[in-house]
């Protein structure tokens, strides 16, 4: 083997470019430590790139504040997002570099469509999350999990009150899965544990020929009845 002079040059060669590529290697690691292109802004948008609604800029700053930065190519991406992830109202978010020293962060944030519970709200795709809102919401009461399918049924109660002009103020599901609807007027809708869709339905259909003749108006009415419902 050692007087084949092809085969000592293929592994002299083999071994040149394994130092060669420790070094490089070496070399490169070297580099991603020193102060090269240093990060000079980061820049946060929402998802249309505007200024987000709910993070301000001091949150944004707060949540890095104990990340180590370092420079712009050796910035550890996850653990940005998984800082930026942890803000209040953030739903999901991307980052991707601006070269040559830029960072863009792009936070798609939560849609309040109701409250849940106490402190806590639901967005748009039925999902809990912490956070603090004045707008006027709905309240959602009820057990753990639900909020999926509360929101769900929210949508499709609020399209059949439209006729009315009637707005949902409340929704209780209780533990046996039975629904109650409080609406904006202050009236109670017992619509039980099936059907709900059908007796809610019926309800908007006989509302202006004769509950709305009623006086006084009602203050609660049970749907739960095969053929009619009851008032008080």
């Amino acid at each position: 083997m050692w007087d084949d002079h092809e085969v000592l040059d293929l592994v002299a060669n083999s071994l040149y470019l394994l130092v060669v590529l420790s070094v490089a290697y070496v070399a490169g690691q070297w580099a991603l430590r020193l102060p090269v292109l240093p990060l000079r802004e980061i820049v946060v948008v929402d998802r249309e790139g505007g200024k987000p609604r709910h993070v301000t800029h001091a949150q944004a700053e707060a949540a890095i504040r104990d990340e180590p930065i370092g420079s712009f190519l050796a910035l550890d991406l996850d653990a940005m997002r998984r800082a930026f992830g942890k803000l209040p109202w953030v739903r999901t978010v991307t980052i991707r570099r601006l070269w040559p020293q830029a960072l863009e962060v792009t936070l798609e944030e939560h849609v309040a469509l109701a409250r849940w519970g106490e402190g806590m709200l639901v967005n748009i795709h039925g999902e809990t999350f912490s956070g603090e809102s004045d707008e006027t919401l709905p309240q959602f009461d009820g057990p753990a999990g639900t909020a999926g399918d509360m929101a769900r049924r929210y949508a499709v109660f609020t399209e059949l009150l439209q006729p009315l002009g009637r707005r949902i103020g409340r929704m209780d599901l209780s533990p046996r899965r039975a629904w109650r609807v409080h609406l904006d007027d202050g009236l109670v809708l017992e619509l039980g544990r099936e059907q709900m869709t059908a007796r809610l339905a019926r309800y908007v259909r006989t509302h202006d020929h004769l509950l709305a003749r009623l006086s006084p108006p009602p203050s609660h009415v049970d749907l739960r009845y095969p053929n009619g419902f009851a008032v008080r």
